[in-house]
């Protein structure tokens, strides 16, 4: 990718080093709450920064609880005028977030914010909310829908759309990464497709003529598959391809003071090749988009066969793309060339 100037997702709008700045002073400021329950039915486990926040039941138990959004992605289901497939998107950012903890979602509410009232784009975003609770074997039990035209901004049909889910898991097969392991394989899960992140950039680039029901395709729900595999299999470290795309992988290294070696990346689809034309920079792609593999499981090299296996039965592509490293970074290996993603 050279002799053309890259194009940025900063330069997009979104500065990815500026939001984790920001996430770290948040996260001085409410971590102070956390005394509230102490000692208590629900006490508050300390975790910065992990993909969920835990909080403490009865023998051992723990629950997880995360809220996610889709993102500018409901920018171009109202450009597109296809409302039914966001509501997935909405459950799968926090679904797949969950997993990342070893934990089963357990319940999920769902919020949506209105210009005004849409019974039609209601009854569509629904839709899609319940097909993704089917797929993440997780009920909704409630929700709020707001009317508010004087926030809620955007194309002819303007809303936004944010899931909150609550999982378990035994605090004996909590996941953290804190088990990683210099040697132990990368196992990336296929997404299937662009997911729910990089958008303020993606709709700059790609014509949404021609590529927007590529975009719309909804972000690929691992629960099933990595339940399976929790079950089976010996796990060390799960992450999330999502905001930050492979620098995501520190949320875990973080907790093994390990890093990762990106060495044997799948050919990207079609869509990262368009995307490529435009940002120019194999940093950039792979600090933005999920290039292919939506979910990173580290474990031990003789158990990566058995999570290869057990995701194609799911009918999902898996692939060894690298492996834990001592050092602390994110390095992607293109030939000679060696990247640092952080």
């Amino acid at each position: 990718m050279a002799g053309k100037k890259a194009v940025s997702y900063s330069q997009a709008g979104v500065d990815v080093k500026k939001v984790k700045s920001m996430h770290a002073d948040l996260w001085a400021q409410i971590a102070g709450t956390f005394s509230l329950t102490k000692g208590k039915y629900g006490e508050a486990v300390e975790l910065f920064g992990h993909y969920g926040g835990l909080f403490k039941a009865e023998n051992g138990r723990l629950l997880v609880i995360h809220t996610d959004g889709v993102g500018s992605k409901v920018l171009l289901a109202q450009q597109m005028q296809k409302f039914d497939t966001v509501g997935i998107d909405a459950i799968a950012m926090s679904a797949n977030d969950i997993l990342c903890l070893g934990a089963r979602p357990l319940v999920a509410v769902d919020y949506l914010a209105l210009s005004k009232n849409d019974g039609e784009l209601v009854s569509q975003v629904t839709r899609g909310l319940v097909e993704g609770a089917k797929q993440a074997l997780c009920p909704i039990i409630g929700g709020e829908t707001a009317i508010l035209p004087d926030i809620i901004k955007g194309e002819s049909r303007p809303f936004d759309l944010a899931v909150t889910i609550v999982g378990e898991v035994h605090e004996s097969r909590l996941i953290t990464g804190a088990k990683m392991k210099e040697g132990d394989a990368l196992v990336g899960l296929a997404s299937s497709g662009l997911h729910s992140n990089g958008y303020t950039l993606a709709r700059k680039i790609l014509d949404a003529q021609k590529w927007g029901n590529e975009m719309l395709i909804p972000t690929r729900i691992y629960v099933q598959c990595v339940l399976e595999m929790l079950q089976n299999a010996q796990i060390h470290g799960i992450a999330h391809i999502t905001g930050g795309a492979f620098s995501k992988l520190m949320r875990i290294g973080e907790y093994a003071k390990v890093g990762f070696l990106l060495d044997n990346m799948p050919p990207p689809a079609p869509v990262f090749l368009e995307l490529a034309k435009s940002v120019n920079s194999e940093y950039e792609m792979h600090r933005t988009f999920n290039m292919g593999i939506g979910l990173v499981l580290a474990c031990p090299k003789e158990e990566a066969q058995k999570l290869i296996e057990i995701s194609k039965k799911h009918k999902i592509d898996a692939c060894i793309i690298g492996k834990v490293t001592q050092k602390q970074d994110v390095i992607l290996k293109k030939g000679a060339q060696e990247i640092s993603l952080l």
